[in-house]
């Protein structure tokens, strides 16, 4: 059978958009040992994967700031022992980032990936043995489908499996029910969304009974979550949590709301009712995305009102899970 190896490190949301592709491979080389290349940080999600036989950890991120510190030497020759520890007959790095090439340079059997013309950065082409063309047009989560499909032989058919389940230690507190979690951070200014229409929306759902968990993950995060807490009767900011436990809190949920960030995909790949709001990037290219149960609102410089907001995420909850 098979041995295939992925390498998909960062960020969240791109982990989660490359789960589709080992969902497809599974399916189609039945029996195939699958097992992947990431990010510490989002390690938990790979693992989440039904597929996944080994999620090999790297910590570049971390390592980049400590070169001069011998134990992280040690960990990336403890990466590199278990990265070498079995030839793969496929090693597809689906990043095309010179970083991530250079990680599949390092694996043992047939490294391919996107063609110049297809990656995101053309110079990371000339480490793979094979090139695939990929239209760079496609949402993310079609491109990672395709280049897998190219790499392994295969005809792509049915539809978007994201192949998760939400594993792993409970929320440190349990929310009041019912609840709808409500993502306020993400990365860039210009894909925030204004506060007083996220306490329009909290509102709106107080009065229908379903009160606001909102949770963070830096101190910034923390402050604007309280900030808005504090002016909502009845919302939570829970302690912080990992992605583990978030993913257990949203699959709960009466609905996820979240800007252009990670966990938002992640709780659409998880079969949460999620409404995704976009002011600052194009959700054509990287919305929600393959759930009956996700919604995406907005487009750069076009915000959506809280009411529209709402009026989704109640029409999203009314969608039955598939299982």
């Amino acid at each position: 059978m098979p041995r295939i190896l992925f390498v998909k490190t960062s960020s969240l949301g791109d982990v989660v958009h490359h789960c589709p592709a080992v969902s497809d491979a599974a399916r189609q080389m039945p029996g195939a040992t699958i097992d992947w290349v990431v990010e510490e940080a989002f390690a938990d999600v790979a693992a989440m994967h039904r597929s996944v036989r080994r999620v090999i950890p790297v910590a570049l991120r971390r390592w980049r700031g400590s070169l001069w510190r011998p134990a992280a030497w040690r960990e990336f020759g403890a990466f590199r022992r278990a990265l070498g520890a079995e030839r793969y007959d496929f090693v597809i790095d689906s990043q095309g980032l010179i970083k991530s090439a250079l990680l599949a340079w390092l694996a043992r059997g047939e490294r391919h990936g996107p063609d110049r013309h297809s990656a995101r950065e053309p110079l990371a082409a000339r480490f793979y043995e094979r090139r695939h063309a990929v239209p760079r047009a496609l949402h993310a989560v079609e491109r990672n489908r395709r280049l897998a499909a190219a790499a392994l032989g295969y005809a792509l058919d049915g539809g978007c499996d994201y192949g998760l389940s939400a594993r792993g230690k409970a929320p440190p507190a349990p929310p009041p029910h019912p609840y709808a979690v409500l993502l306020t951070m993400t990365s860039r200014a210009d894909k925030l969304w204004p506060e007083e229409r996220w306490t329009e929306l909290a509102r709106a759902l107080a009065a229908r009974g379903v009160r606001a968990v909102l949770p963070w993950g830096s101190a910034l995060e923390r402050a604007r979550c309280e900030r808005l807490a504090h002016m909502l009767e009845g919302a939570q900011v829970p302690a912080r949590m990992d992605i583990a436990q978030l993913a257990r809190l949203m699959r709960g949920a009466y609905g996820v709301v979240g800007v252009d960030t990670g966990l938002a995909h992640l709780a659409a790949a998880l079969g949460a009712p999620t409404v995704g709001v976009f002011c600052g990037s194009d959700p054509a290219l990287t919305g929600l995305y393959g759930s009956p149960r996700a919604r995406n609102l907005g487009a750069p410089g076009r915000p959506p009102a809280a009411a529209e907001v709402l009026a989704a995420l109640e029409a999203v909850s009314l969608v039955e899970a598939v299982s």
